[in-house]
C-alpha cells in the first residue's frame, strides 16, 4: 500500500524553557548597576506544518515491522501554502511519477518568507513517530538548497537523532561540525553552482575531515546550482541510505 498525503495539515504544540545565567533572580534593590539573573518561564506556541506523507508498499501488511523514514526539505521556490509545489523535485517528484520507495516519506512545506525550522521540523517528526510505524534508528534528512542549509542545521541541532544525511547545495556551521563527527554524511554540489558556491559544501567536506568525521563529496563537474535532479535519481542514495542507522556518539 502507498499513497500520498496532499493537504495534511498537523497542529503541535511546542513548550520551550528558556534560562538564563545562574543568578539571583529577584529584584535588584540597588538602583543603576549590572545583576546577574534568572529567566524561568514556560513559553507555549502553536505551530501549523503542512506536508505530505508516502507510506511505502506493504505498509499495512504487517503491524509488527518498522519502517526507515527519509525526511525531504524542499527549496526556497517551493515555499508557500500549494502543497503541489512541494512535488516539483526529489522524492516527492520520484512518488508522484510512479517510483515505489522502501521508506516512509515525510515531504513538509516552509510557509511562504520564512526558512527552515529546526523545532519545527523536530515537532513534525515527533508526531509522524507516533503515528506511524516508524524505525527510529533509521531516520534520515536530505534536502536541496534552502533544504540543504536545513538539513545541516537539523542535524547540528539534533546531532543524535539521525542514521545519516544527505545535504545538496546546502551551507553548514563549520564551527559545530564536531557535534556531528559521528554521523555519516554524503554532500552533494554542482562545481558551477552560481547561486550556492560549492566552497560552501567543502567547507563542511573539510570540517568534518579535521575531526575525523565520516563524510563522502559528490562534485558534479558541468551542474550549476541543480545538483538535486541527478542526486535523487540516483538509486545508490537510497541504498546508501538504508546502510546506515543510527549511532550513538563517541
Amino acid at each position: 500500500m502507498s499513497f500520498s498525503v496532499g493537504m495534511s495539515v498537523t497542529f503541535l504544540v511546542l513548550s520551550l524553557f528558556v534560562a538564563g545565567c545562574v543568578g539571583d533572580s529577584r529584584r535588584p534593590s540597588a538602583g543603576a548597576g549590572q545583576y546577574a539573573l534568572t529567566l524561568d518561564r514556560e513559553v507555549t506556541r502553536r505551530v501549523v506544518c503542512r506536508y505530505l506523507l508516502y507510506l511505502p508498499d506493504g505498509y499495512a501488511e504487517s503491524e509488527e515491522r518498522r519502517w526507515p523514514l527519509i525526511l525531504f526539505l524542499h527549496g526556497a521556490g517551493e515555499r508557500g501554502d500549494d502543497i503541489e509545489k512541494v512535488k516539483l523535485h526529489g522524492p516527492p517528484k520520484l512518488i508522484a511519477q510512479g517510483r515505489r520507495l522502501p521508506f516512509i516519506v515525510v515531504s513538509p512545506q516552509c510557509p511562504a518568507g520564512e526558512w527552515w525550522s529546526c523545532e519545527v521540523l523536530d515537532a513534525l517528526l515527533c508526531e509522524v513517530e507516533t503515528r506511524y510505524r516508524v524505525d527510529r534508528d533509521r531516520v534520515y534528512v536530505t534536502g536541496l538548497s534552502m533544504g540543504g542549509f536545513g538539513t545541516w542545521d537539523l542535524a547540528l541541532k539534533y546531532p543524535d537523532r539521525f542514521a545519516a544525511i544527505a545535504p545538496i547545495c546546502g551551507r553548514g556551521m563549520p564551527l559545530l561540525a564536531e557535534r556531528i563527527r559521528h554521523l555519516p554524511v554524503w554532500v552533494f554540489h554542482g562545481a558551477r553552482d552560481d547561486v550556492v558556491p560549492i566552497e560552501e559544501s567543502q567547507r563542511m567536506v573539510d570540517a568534518l575531515k579535521r575531526c575525523g568525521g565520516n563524510v563522502k563529496f559528490t562534485i558534479y563537474p558541468d551542474a550549476g546550482h541543480d545538483a538535486w535532479t541527478e542526486t535523487y535519481n540516483n538509486p545508490a542514495l537510497y541504498e546508501w541510505f538504508l546502510q546506515n542507522r543510527r549511532r550513538a556518539r563517541e
